[in-house]
């Protein structure tokens, strides 16, 4: 359970924190970045340890799908989004994950939508619709960019859903350290092309030394720290007790967004953030 709250809480402060990376380095660069980065952290890790199985076929295409998800698609996602919206807006928006992990686990697994889970979906949906009336800390001309923005943060959530309920099938057959360096390994191939072209041209002399530095506690955190985390409690915890420690990627993300990067934030983003954070208990508390 430490582990998958740590795991919530890394991610929602590099969320954060990826939006200062954001005006310094184009996207698919920092995205290219970040895998070989954590590629280089983990190649330790690609090897099959003894005592496991080969991977079967199934194994592969479910550890491709994981990381085109989790990896790829998240990172253009978030990192898009949170260049056109504020860390806060972005925090309410990624409380709404328990809810979109029922509704996936309904379609995908069969499972049964009770009368509590469909009011956290509403809670949900009521956090991200009271935010969308809420503009403290926007332009009025910026209000376009930010329901972009706000949409894709949306996608990524989609995405974030995905991963865990296809991560806890993973853990039954793959160790959490070979499935965060393989999964980085497909999302570093997936971006190599458009990271190339990216850094053709790039002037790389031009950014800040503290931005590197940023750039690899990114690097780390997305690919090696909260991947491994998260994997190594859902082989021990169900995968739907899991699901409460995703409060605390918005709370962290909206933190860090209010105290490191001084983002105000309003009464009504409070309500906001506070009726998604309630879908997330009514969702998650046995």
């Amino acid at each position: 359970m430490l582990c998958l709250a740590t795991s919530m809480a890394l991610v929602g402060a590099y969320v954060a924190l990826s939006k200062p990376l954001v005006a310094a380095l184009p996207v698919f660069l920092l995205a290219w970045l970040r895998f070989g980065i954590g590629g280089l952290a983990m190649l330790g890790w690609l090897r099959k340890p003894a005592d496991e199985a080969p991977l079967q076929p199934r194994t592969r295409w479910l550890l491709f799908v994981e990381s085109l998800l989790g990896n790829f698609l998240f990172s253009i996602c978030m990192l898009y989004g949170v260049s056109m919206t504020s860390a806060v807006s972005a925090g309410v928006i990624l409380a709404s994950i328990p809810a979109v992990v029922a509704i996936m686990s309904w379609l995908w697994l069969g499972e049964k939508l009770n009368g509590r889970t469909l009011l956290a979906i509403a809670c949900a949906v009521g956090g991200v619709a009271l935010l969308s009336f809420s503009k403290t800390s926007l332009e009025p001309a910026d209000a376009q960019r930010a329901w972009i923005g706000n949409a894709l943060v949306f996608g990524a959530v989609l995405c974030e859903a995905a991963y865990a309920v296809i991560g806890k099938r993973l853990t039954a057959s793959v160790g959490p350290k070979r499935i965060s360096a393989l999964i980085n390994l497909w999302g570093f191939a997936l971006m190599t092309p458009l990271g190339l072209w990216m850094a053709w041209g790039f002037d790389f002399a031009a950014v800040a030394p503290g931005i590197w530095l940023l750039l690899v506690f990114y690097a780390l955190a997305a690919s090696q720290w909260t991947v491994w985390l998260w994997m190594t409690g859902l082989r021990t915890v169900p995968a739907a007790q899991a699901g409460v420690f995703t409060v605390m990627l918005p709370v962290a993300a909206t933190a860090v967004g209010v105290l490191a990067l001084g983002e105000p934030i309003a009464g009504l983003q409070l309500l906001a953030l506070g009726v998604a954070l309630m879908g997330v208990v009514l969702a998650t508390r046995p």
